[in-house]
């Protein structure tokens, strides 16, 4: 679905496609919404490109969580259909389903780009969001969080599925699956990153 236009009312007022009438973002803590949705990205182990290519139209919401159709990819140039599942989390403060769920509530967007600009008076935009700003947002997460911003980037989202999976024992086959590598040895890069610790050989030897 192409991106939504920007239209003029009679009365000189614009109109944004694609988003409810009358419900602008006025409170920051909705304006937050859009921040922690984008724990799909997380979640989908999806490239910046595909999050922020994704349109409404492209989630499906069922009883285990979210189906996220992606469009096109960097392995995915001829449009083939590619789906990838984000089930509900454990905790509902970090759940990418509700997250997204609550994003939508909040902007009321119903088609068109999924995650766009708010600015500075909480009205939602009708362009889709860059993947450079997403690129700076996890930056200053990271910043946030006490963390070198240096060494994160919006990349971080999708290699930091894998370091987590991997942390968390799934298996090579699984992480694959969810990131949509079709070279092991390149999923490996981060896999071994995230557990590295696992299974140490120097463990219990006696050091």
């Amino acid at each position: 679905m192409a991106a939504a236009a920007v239209d003029r009312t009679p009365r000189g007022r614009r109109a944004r496609r694609g988003v409810r009438r009358g419900r602008d973002l006025r409170r920051a803590t909705d304006r937050r919404a859009r921040s922690r949705a984008r724990v799909v990205g997380f979640a989908g182990a999806l490239r910046r490109s595909e999050l922020v290519g994704l349109d409404v139209d492209d989630v499906r919401f069922q009883d285990e969580g979210l189906v996220l159709r992606l469009r096109r990819s960097k392995t995915n140039q001829e449009g083939e259909l590619e789906e990838v599942a984000v089930l509900y989390g454990s905790d509902p403060r970090t759940c990418p389903v509700r997250a997204l769920q609550a994003w939508l509530t909040a902007s009321a967007i119903v088609d068109g780009p999924l995650f766009r600009a708010v600015d500075r008076a909480g009205r939602v935009g009708c362009g889709r969001l860059t993947a450079r700003i997403v690129g700076e947002r996890v930056k200053k997460i990271g910043a946030r969080s006490g963390l070198d911003p240096r060494g994160y980037a919006a990349h971080s989202l999708r290699s930091g599925f894998a370091t987590s999976a991997a942390r968390a024992n799934k298996s090579e086959a699984a992480i694959m699956r969810q990131g949509r590598w079709k070279s092991i040895l390149v999923a490996r890069r981060y896999i071994r990153a995230g557990s590295r610790w696992h299974d140490h050989a120097g463990a219990g030897i006696g050091l």
